[in-house]
């Protein structure tokens, strides 16, 4: 059985459906806020420091952000890397049955 469901609602409309906290209000304080320092040139104006309350714990210090995407990156990279060297190999075996065979031949 198949059912299709369509449903036409905001974005807005949906968080208050699926019970979502509404965050306009800290989205709009936390843009006025990067704009007044925009507009002030403050220097050594740090924006990360403006949502860094709103990060989980692990990623308050920069290194583990970069770390946190170096790990998705090697993650992603070994199916790659496995699947290349399984080609490689197939080539490589490919290539020697063909010349064992045509050895043979001669």
């Amino acid at each position: 059985m198949k059912v299709n469901v369509s449903v036409e609602a905001t974005a807005q409309e949906m968080r208050e459906f699926l019970g979502l906290p509404n965050v306009q209000p800290l989205h709009d304080d936390v843009m006025q806020a990067l704009r007044d320092n925009i507009q002030r040139g403050v220097v050594n104006f740090d924006a990360l420091g403006l949502i860094k309350p709103l990060l989980p714990a692990q990623f308050h210090s920069m290194e583990m952000v970069q770390k946190f995407w170096e790990a998705v990156a090697k993650a992603s990279a070994a199916p790659l890397k496995d699947a290349l060297d399984k080609s490689t190999s197939t080539e490589s075996h490919d290539s020697d049955t063909a010349r064992g065979s045509a050895e043979k031949s001669s």
